[in-house]
């Protein structure tokens, strides 16, 4: 006879008997099926199944017509169950078939029955089957009945993917894992990378799931949050991690979260349901992974993945696993293979061996990828199933230039890419013997070539790569890392550490330009059908004053005594710098009055990246004191092709006549109000299409720091001369012949010059 005690703690009981009888993996299936229905008081209780297909499967059943075990399929989208395992959300119905997603599936004989509840299998956030439980009077299910039916859900989660039940692969069994791969994603920081993969899965295995004293378990989950929140605090004070910057910024994030009373009131509430603390922990960081699914604010998932990864934290602190990966397997060179990561993670892969990361998610405005961009490590993101394809120690190659992962390389493309590894590096040699020399062109014209920069760990690329000083430091970044708003005093010493930095080399610092794809978790706005045409820098920061002056007062007391560049993004009308300066001249004002020292000089300037402004050259040109062109914005817009969308991202080459006339027209009009102008931009960064910079009059272009070397390379052999005459005669020709850029490559060739 089942026993039906009433509630989640009822439940679990039966649960936990019927997982440790010696059955098969089908009749335990049946059996707890039985065992649900009977506790829910449902007339039935099934069990879909996620197969490799994407087809979901009938395997259990108590009250359906058990004909249709193994027959009644539905595809994941279809129908209600399809519904919920396409979203990994719970469905609660009063009366299913008038849902607009119901199927009816005549084999089953369910036409008879009315509520509905569904929840999702969940393991990892990802969907392995749903769990339905329906009744033929029509009610909504209590919430401690849909408690009670997503806990039990959890349960069959680990006997599914234990790839027990006969007729059905273990997730990602069926793939042949000798088989070589060639995946594509997105380029998400630059470089190649080749080596054996270290898995980082953010979890640990629960085997234990039921608990037999709910005090204890309690009391375990205090303890091992007491002892995770004393970890942070050490990474914390590592002597290792700089005192201000990103990596502070995370940990601090880190330590609030560990705090964080809504979090550690869920895993409680899911001990007294009586699951252990581990499998508490597992149900709420799995619950947490299936709304970050669902979410497309990047910063809700970046919070989202924070926690996250204090879960895998605090799971190894309570089966007393160690954390981090072993060290063992960090002794040769390495790529990271993960779902996603937290940025504070990536201090736990620190050393020369670490060649790249491979990731299912991330974006390039994610931490962990600002702060690998910043660490000359290449990522590529966005890869469909790459932690369920690699094995650890697969050979693995990442391609951060194009997007691309080898997993199981063959011999033929490991060679190929160790023969480019190796070229890459020899010419990194080269580049570092024409530091020293002077960026001057075959007939003596003098190119600044500047560096772009935004984190602290840029810093120390300004001396080795012989930049000529930061033409475009992002000061958002600095923000986009914090969990909070920076304060003045945090801001003040990033400024400050820049310009020491720079041991008197120009530094550029463009305002915050947050808003579109750059979201702070801590300055909510409305989600815009348009973001990279809407509420974005100048703008939002012209509407947000207090913003903007703590800001610009940060900068002015960094550079007290010194020269001050300030840079406004995004500007559509000059008015918008008149604004600016008027904010400007009041902290001024209000420095000077008590007494702190302001700069010496002080230049205000404007990115161009916005076509209307090319209107209004001659307004613009008068109001500020230099101007830099912001080439990927102001092709994209030109262009009306948003860079980020992949179907046509590439469809227009930036090196078409069209644009260079909107570029070259920038110059003239520079040049006739003698006005300093820069170049910020990928195009800056390439020397083919720096060339063509070249060739159009731009004497100052800022790139990333590892472009420098291979653009000084190019122009030590370039004649600008013979070059402009060249290119301005060809751009103002029609379209229909010759490209720009098979003019530029046929031009460097025939002159000898490396591009």
């Amino acid at each position: 006879m089942i026993d039906s005690s009433p509630g989640p703690r009822g439940l679990m009981k039966r649960l936990r008997e019927v997982m440790a009888e010696t059955l098969g993996a089908q009749d335990r299936l049946d059996k707890i099926v039985r065992h649900i229905a009977a506790n829910m008081i449902a007339e039935v209780c099934s069990v879909y199944v996620l197969r490799s297909d994407d087809v979901l499967e009938l395997f259990a059943t108590e009250g359906l017509n058990p004909q249709s075990v193994h027959e009644a399929s539905l595809m994941v989208g279809q129908g209600l169950v399809g519904s919920i395992a396409a979203n990994a959300k719970t469905l609660n119905l009063d009366d299913a078939q008038n849902h607009p997603a119901f199927r009816y599936l005549p084999e089953t004989g369910e036409e008879i029955y009315n509520s509905f509840l569904g929840v999702p299998i969940l393991r990892s956030g990802r969907a392995l089957g749903v769990l339905v439980v329906q009744n033929q009077a029509k009610r909504i299910y209590r919430d401690d009945e849909v408690e009670a039916l997503e806990t039990t859900a959890m349960v069959l989660a680990e006997l599914i993917a234990a790839g027990e039940l006969e007729g059905l692969d273990k997730q990602g069994r069926g793939l042949d894992s000798s088989r070589a791969l060639n995946l594509t994603g997105a380029a998400l920081a630059d470089g190649i990378g080749l080596g054996h993969v270290i898995l980082h899965e953010p979890r640990v295995v629960v085997t234990n799931l039921f608990n037999e004293n709910a005090e204890y378990e309690t009391k375990r989950l205090a303890e091992a949050l007491g002892q995770l929140r004393i970890s942070i605090d050490g990474m914390m004070n590592n002597g290792n991690v700089p005192r201000v910057g990103e990596h502070r910024e995370v940990l601090e994030a880190y330590r609030m979260f560990a705090n964080d009373r809504g979090w550690v009131r869920r895993m409680e509430e899911q001990i007294q349901n009586g699951l252990t603390a581990e499998a508490a922990v597992e149900k709420v960081q799995s619950d947490n992974r299936a709304r970050m699914m669902r979410q497309s604010d990047p910063f809700l998932r970046e919070r989202l993945n924070d926690f996250d990864d204090l879960a895998y934290r605090l799971l190894r602190e309570l089966v007393g696993r160690p954390h981090g990966p072993l060290t063992d397997q960090m002794d040769s060179d390495y790529i990271v293979v993960a779902r996603n990561m937290g940025a504070a993670e990536l201090l736990d892969y620190s050393g020369p061996n670490l060649r790249g990361l491979a990731l299912e998610e991330g974006a390039p405005t994610s931490h962990v990828v600002i702060v690998a961009r910043a660490l000359g490590i290449p990522v590529v993101g966005q890869l469909s199933n790459v932690v369920s394809l690699a094995d650890s120690d697969n050979a693995v190659i990442v391609d951060g230039e194009e997007g691309l992962v080898f997993l199981r390389p063959s011999e033929e493309v490991e060679s190929a890419y160790g023969e480019k590894v190796q070229f890459r590096a020899k010419r990194r040699e080269v580049y570092k013997q024409l530091k020293d020399l002077p960026a001057t062109s075959k007939d003596g014209v003098d190119v600044s070539l500047l560096m772009n920069a935004g984190l602290l760990m840029d810093l120390p690329n300004i001396i080795p790569s012989g930049a000529a000083g930061i033409g475009l430091f992002r000061t958002e970044l600095q923000f986009m890392v914090s969990s909070r708003f920076p304060r003045i005093g945090e801001q003040e010493e990033l400024y400050r550490s820049v310009l020491d930095a720079s041991d008197g080399l120009p530094v550029t610092f463009r305002t915050l330009d947050i808003g579109g794809d750059k979201v702070l978790p801590y300055l909510r706005a409305e989600q815009e059908e348009n973001p990279a045409l809407g509420w974005r820098a100048i703008r939002l920061a012209l509407d947000r004053p207090g913003l903007l002056r703590t800001q610009l007062r940060a900068l002015l007391r960094a550079a007290g005594g010194r020269e001050l560049k300030v840079m406004i993004p995004m500007v559509t009308e000059t008015r918008e710098i008149f604004r600016v300066k008027e904010i400007i001249e009041r902290e001024v004002a209000l420095l000077k009055k008590f007494k702190h020292q302001v700069p010496d000089k002080l230049l205000i300037g404007a990115m161009i990246e916005v076509p209307s402004l090319l209107f209004q050259m001659d307004d613009l040109l008068r109001a500020v004191d230099f101007v830099s062109v912001g080439s990927n914005d102001l092709f994209q817009f030109v262009m009306a092709s948003d860079r980020g969308n992949a179907r046509i991202a590439k469809r227009f080459d930036p090196l078409n006549r069209g644009f260079l006339r909107v570029l070259r027209k920038i110059v003239v009009a520079a040049d006739a109000h003698q006005k300093p102008l820069t170049l910020c931009g990928e195009i800056a960064g390439k020397p083919l299409s720096a060339l063509a910079l070249l060739g159009l009059g731009y004497r100052s272009i800022s790139m990333a720091a590892a472009a420098i070397g291979p653009v000084k390379a190019m122009l030590l052999e370039t004649d600008i001369a013979k070059l402009q005459t060249s290119l301005l005669e060809e751009i103002e020709k029609p379209y229909g012949g010759q490209t720009i850029r098979e003019f530029l490559t046929d031009h460097a060739a025939s002159q000898g010059i490396p591009y």
